[in-house]
């Protein structure tokens, strides 16, 4: 039985890690599982699965709560958090936390040597550089857990990057994809919030609709497996069927198909480099849509554009990047600025940062939170 810590288990993809698993309650315990704010839940699910370790992130609710689940040890605060990944016995730490706050949790663990089921995509886009350094020096095997790394890593195989020649992937287009662009400016947050095809958090589907979750996922698989940006690209495909190509040098093109579904990527990271049998409902080929593909329009999307160039230049911008975005999603879903505001200002804040490479995790934390603090407190000027 695989011993599981849960990193964000009440946040969309923890949920979807919990429905996993009750399909296989013999392949896998949970040892540690951690929240922001949402103690409610993570108390119902530490009784449903005996959870022995809990941690709250939040230090403010430490108190407010009072009745913990009696079989649990309940610590709060960032710092007990990287306490707890190093000390509980665990063979794999699922990052499903939303953000840049994600970023110290995976360092942590690769220091610790477990493996690492990564659905934190900031971490890599912030600190790429430094995490592959350190995993050329760990035990951790590092398994993406979004659809579209998922499908690349079982296209890819046992083959070398030099085998494959391209890298291209799927986006819905999210909700928006055929709006006329003279109406972005009236796009509201609920409807933002609807995506298309996947059910998702708010941050992921936000950044789905301006498709700087794409350009996010292209830095990610540039450090996941080795390839110059210049032979990674991402293609419209509103089905969300195909969740990425692969391109090999001969010729052939190898892609991963499935239903929509969280639980099928989650648990192959859980169970890499094996399949196991799961009652997960089968993709029907029989049943499927006819399937389209649509080459990327920047100007619909320029935050995709943004975000490409700002990993290509790497150093600070990627950090730059992520934290105007993640502060100008605030900003929208508090509805003080409207959804063509979110690339603006991203666009601007990158535009006067001086740039500097090889950043140090130290240098990552600090810029990214000056960047938020800064962009909160100036983003009237900015818009």
């Amino acid at each position: 039985m695989k011993k599981i810590a849960i990193l964000g288990i009440t946040g969309s993809i923890g949920i979807s890690t919990i429905e996993v698993i009750r399909l296989h309650p013999n392949d896998f315990k949970i040892v540690l599982a951690t929240s922001n704010n949402n103690y409610s839940k993570l108390f119902e699910l530490a009784v449903e699965f005996n959870i022995p370790e809990l941690v709250i992130t939040n230090s403010a609710l430490q108190q407010k709560i009072t009745d913990i689940p009696k079989n649990s040890d309940l610590t709060f605060g960032e710092n007990e958090l990287q306490r707890k990944i190093e000390s509980v016995d665990s063979d794999i730490v699922l990052n499903a936390i939303s953000g840049s706050a994600g970023l110290r949790s995976s360092i942590t663990t690769i220091s610790k040597g477990a493996d690492l089921a990564l659905a934190n995509k900031e971490s890599l886009v912030m600190a790429g550089h430094k995490i592959m350094k350190m995993l050329e020096h760990s035990n951790t095997n590092l398994i993406p857990v979004d659809s579209e790394h998922s499908a690349i890593l079982q296209a890819i195989g046992n083959s070398t990057p030099d085998e494959v020649l391209s890298i291209i992937l799927t986006a819905s287009g999210g909700p928006f994809r055929d709006l006329p662009m003279s109406e972005f400016k009236n796009i509201t947050v609920e409807e933002t919030l609807k995506h298309p095809t996947w059910n998702m958090g708010a941050k992921i589907t936000i950044d789905s609709a301006t498709m700087m979750n794409k350009g996010l996922e292209i830095i990610e698989a540039h450090w996941l497996f080795h390839k110059s940006y210049d032979d990674i690209k991402a293609i419209i495909h509103p089905q969300s069927i195909v969740h990425s190509f692969v391109e090999f040098v001969d010729g052939s093109i190898v892609a991963q198909l499935s239903f929509p579904t969280m639980q099928i990527p989650i648990l192959y990271a859980l169970t890499h480099p094996h399949h196991i049998k799961s009652t997960i409902p089968k993709t029907n080929i029989i049943d499927l849509p006819n399937l389209n593909f649509y080459e990327l329009a920047i100007e619909r999307y320029p935050l995709y554009d943004i975000a490409v160039n700002a990993g290509m230049e790497g150093g600070i911008l990627p950090t730059v990047l992520n934290s105007s975005n993640e502060t100008a999603i605030d900003l929208f879903l508090n509805k003080k600025i409207c959804f063509t505001h979110i690339s603006r200002i991203v666009e601007k804040q990158i535009s006067k940062f001086h740039n500097f490479q090889d950043p140090s995790i130290e240098e990552i934390i600090k810029i990214n939170k000056d960047v938020y603090i800064q962009t909160k407190q100036d983003y009237k000027s900015l818009i």
